[in-house]
């Protein structure tokens, strides 16, 4: 039997009603699905869009050898984070990512809090890539010519109007934001092409630049092995260029899979999946490796330097030079889109991950499993963020880098670990070896750049005070999904069913027929029950104290001539509410609970409650059915004595 939720719907206003109507993703786990391709172009506005910023950071970073450097970097995208992601795809086809490959490591409040601490970093990168984007869009904005000199010192409300497009588009839904996703990457890419097809015309035409670009590289780096052996130790520098492939596993359910595709192993959509991952990827790779070679060869050191006309905007540079202001101004207006839009991709990411987490451990009100109040909530924390770093790209980098790369690590130490455990040695050392590098890469930032961490510290801490206030506050819900009576267990409520059900709540020690005699014959005195009454004993056993919300499975056991129910639970007051409800819903009358008084200091036992799932049981259950029943003559009594 499935209990039936007891509770009315309270009588909402409109807006508020609208607010929690779910348009798109519902706690059911229902999403709307696209082919792999929209999806690609979804995760590719974060993806792609840091053409917009790359080559720049590799020309900074690693000057003449910025070819070479961004090589390495394909290298590792190819034959390192590709390969991983695949691998996270088919374990988690959920969209959770390295997250739920990880949740299982530690048991009960270390593991809890072990994805509260990666869901820190989870916000970091995806709520800094809003604003990151945002204000980058903004930067390219000021730095039009035709509106540098009216816009120069309005980065600020600029990127804040940015951000809110951004969150009206998620209001109106997944539709439209696939909708303008698809189409600002087409374009985007199509354009791009034409500027490096443009540049690489003019190296051709005019090999000078390809010669003075050989001289520059020999005359600081003789030696090639010197040279790779540099562009090697520059990879964390160029690592941003890897920010796609989280934000692809989190938009997962998005990706249609086949009819024959089951909740459990659905094949097709990890399939289509690995077409999306690999696709982006390889076109990636290529625009990664031509952008840097032209801009590299044909623009001066010195106008990559902050103040210089292709600071953070290589190929917008290379556009306006080669190809007029009027091309110049569609590439910077297609580069503005694509980086506004970027944190679409981040913005679905979080739309996902969120609901699967927080509102399961307790640990986030029940309005986050609907999409419009996150969106709301994701938008107002990205305003604070730009008004925090002045809408600075810049001072906004480290974080954005920080949180990439702590989960690119995790994903390729869960993939290691899931290797290890299917006993294949070769994929456990080749993915072992990735591993080291994310984790050297990232500690290299985080020494370089320790803004990041203090920022994802910010975003941990909040997460888990945020999280354990409102455990706390919805500690006293049913938080029960539904009660399974077994057969022998329905058929104890069925015997009694014409009177009044009186139930024993025990703490079960021995298990033995002198335990329960004894038990029957306190609670008898106590409450002055008449021998003639039948009692049936519930027994409530702690399973995993730090989960929130289940499903019971009830058990019927005869020990002697008592009857006894059994079953698992993370809260034990909880549960007898829930067990109670069950046993009026079937038998059409509220039965009657029987506890004994506990002693010491009831702050010790709400601590008890809170960390444990026991605590003073009768007093909370009692409150736990005074929320979930609100008719006190349909609610079932509880009765404390001793």
């Amino acid at each position: 039997m499935v209990l039936p939720i007891v509770s009315p719907k309270p009588n909402r206003p409109r807006l508020i009603r609208w607010l929690l109507r779910e348009n798109q993703a519902s706690h059911h786990g229902k999403h709307p699905q696209y082919h792999w391709w929209q999806v690609m172009c979804l995760t590719g506005v974060d993806y792609f869009s840091t053409l917009g910023y790359q080559p720049g950071i590799a020309a900074l970073a690693a000057g003449a050898l910025s070819p070479l450097a961004t090589l390495i970097l394909v290298l590792v995208t190819l034959f390192g984070a590709l390969p991983i992601y695949r691998r996270v795809a088919a374990l988690s086809p959920h969209g959770e990512g390295s997250i739920a490959m990880l949740e299982h490591l530690l048991p009960w409040w270390q593991g809890k809090l072990f994805v509260l601490c990666l869901l820190g970093f989870v916000a970091t990168d995806f709520i800094i890539t809003i604003t990151l984007s945002a204000a980058d869009a903004t930067a390219h904005i000021i730095e039009n010519p035709f509106v540098h000199n009216l816009l120069q010192f309005q980065a600020v409300p600029i990127t804040l109007i940015l951000v809110s497009l951004l969150g009206a588009v998620f209001l109106k839904g997944f539709q439209e934001a696939i909708g303008i996703a698809v189409f600002l990457v087409g374009i985007y890419l199509f354009l791009n092409l034409i500027v490096i097809g443009v540049g690489i015309a003019q190296i051709v035409n005019h090999p000078e630049t390809l010669s003075n670009w050989q001289t520059s590289l020999l005359e600081y780096h003789g030696n090639p092995l010197l040279m790779v052996g540099i562009a090697l130790l520059l990879f964390p520098k160029l690592a941003l260029g890897l920010s796609g492939f989280e934000t692809g596993v989190a938009v997962m359910p998005l990706v249609k899979g086949k009819n024959t595709d089951t909740e459990k192993h659905p094949q097709q959509r990890i399939f289509n999946t690995h077409k999306l991952l690999a696709t982006a990827a390889i076109i990636m790779s290529f625009f990664l490796l031509t952008s840097s070679v032209v801009t590299t060869v044909l623009i001066k050191a010195e106008e990559f330097q902050s103040g210089g006309k292709a600071n953070g905007r290589a190929l917008a540079y290379l556009a306006h030079t080669y190809l007029g202001e009027f091309f110049g101004t569609i590439y910077d207006l297609s580069t503005i889109a694509i980086l506004w839009f970027a944190g679409a991709s981040a913005m679905a990411g979080l739309l996902n991950i969120v609901p699967r987490y927080l509102p399961r451990y307790g640990m986030a009100p029940t309005w986050t499993l609907a999409t419009r109040p996150l969106v709301l909530v994701y938008t107002a924390i990205a305003f604070i963020i730009t008004l925090i770093f002045q809408a600075n790209v810049e001072a906004q980098g480290g974080a954005y880098a920080t949180g990439v790369l702590v989960l690119m690590s995790s994903a390729a130490f869960a993939v290691t670990l899931s290797s290890r455990s299917a006993r294949s040695f070769k994929a456990t050392l080749a993915f072992s070896i990735i591993t080291l590098v994310f984790i050297y890469t990232t500690i290299t930032n985080i020494i370089e750049r320790p803004e990041g961490i203090r920022i994802a510290a910010f975003f941990i801490g909040a997460i888990i005070i945020t999280s354990l206030v409102s455990r706390v506050w919805r500690s006293t819900e049913l938080r029960v999904d539904g009660v399974t009576l077994d057969k022998t267990a329905s058929g104890f409520i069925q015997q009694d069913s014409e009177t009044v059900i009186r139930v024993i709540a025990n703490r079960r020690n021995l298990g033995d027929e002198l335990e329960y005699s004894l038990k029957e014959k306190q609670v008898r005195e106590d409450h002055h029950i008449p021998a003639t009454d039948a009692l049936i004993f519930l027994e409530i056993q702690v399973a995993d104290p730090s989960e929130f919300t289940e499903k019971l499975y009830v058990t019927g056991v005869t020990v002697g001539n008592y009857r006894i129910l059994r079953t698992n639970s993370a809260a034990v007051p909880n549960a007898i509410a829930a067990i109670l409800l069950c046993i009026r819903e079937q038998t059409g009358k509220p039965p009657h609970a029987y506890f004994g008084w506990v002693e010491g200091n009831p702050i010790q036992y709400l601590m008890r409650f809170m960390l444990f799932g026991e605590g003073d049981i009768a007093v909370v259950t009692r409150e736990v059915l005074r929320k979930a029943e609100r008719n006190p003559e349909w609610r079932p009594a509880i009765h404390v004595g001793g």
